[in-house]
């Protein structure tokens, strides 16, 4: 099957080349690889932006085409989104990235090609920019603070666009992060058994009617801990050498 036409996002005359490296790195955690720059204030390419993409992102910088003007960036879309958090007298739809991004994937899915565009640092887009979109986004954010970066919001774009594609849960865990297996269900019940019987030996359930419900309480902490192989190790070792040092 083939891959699904991705949108192109476009920045327009960004100013610094942290902040291009930095929007690279949002893009490729959602997938987004085409990216557009319209007159980039330093030039291109920019050191600075290879440094802040770090690695993997790099790529995207690497594909990054550069255009003069909005107008021959724009040249092979067929719908554009345009960031903006200022309101302005140009009538158009204004939509939250959840409900363009749903919006951008049902044109993609028709055969389109959709573009989200973003506007300098300081300024954001001008009029200018803004009237050769079909549609504003604007973030639901503090009134009284609605500023966002540049890779804020590519990065709140990427999220929304990705939605259809990403687990609704993260993943759960074959194994660890650090390569370490999950403790078994035997591990733990051996475990669990060592440390009640040496907590015993120490006289920690007491009073006695009390004793059945603390060694269930005890149960249930052990068997609701994510363990791993490793971290039973530990703990029979810690309890070893307590013991050896009682």
């Amino acid at each position: 099957m083939a891959a699904r036409m991705e949108p192109a996002i476009i920045l327009m005359r960004p100013q610094m080349g942290e902040n291009i490296g930095a929007a690279a790195r949002a893009m490729l955690n959602f997938g987004l690889t085409d990216m557009r720059l319209v007159a980039p204030r330093d030039g291109w390419p920019n050191p600075r932006a290879v440094a802040m993409a770090s690695g993997a992102a790099g790529r995207v910088l690497d594909r990054a085409r550069v255009f003069a003007t909005l107008a021959e960036a724009m040249a092979d879309v067929d719908y554009a989104y345009a960031t903006t958090a200022r309101g302005r007298e140009l009538t158009k739809p204004v939509l939250t990235p959840a409900t363009a991004m749903a919006d951008a994937r049902d044109r993609v899915a028709q055969g389109g090609r959709v573009a989200v565009i973003f506007g300098p640092e300081r300024a954001g887009l001008e009029n200018e920019d803004v009237a050769r979109a079909n549609a504003i986004i604007t973030v639901p954010v503090n009134p009284d603070f609605p500023s966002l970066n540049l890779a804020q919001a590519v990065l709140l774009t990427g999220y929304e666009w990705a939605q259809d594609s990403l687990p609704p849960q993260p993943a759960p865990h074959g194994r660890r992060p650090d390569g370490e297996a999950p403790a078994t269900r035997l591990e733990i019940e051996k475990l669990a058994d060592h440390w009640e019987e040496r907590l015993a030996e120490a006289g920690f359930f007491f009073p006695p009617e009390k004793a059945p419900a603390m060694k269930l309480t005890l149960r249930n902490l052990w068997s609701r801990l994510p363990l791993t192989r490793a971290d039973t190790r530990i703990f029979h070792g810690m309890l070893r050498q307590l013991i050896r040092r009682g």
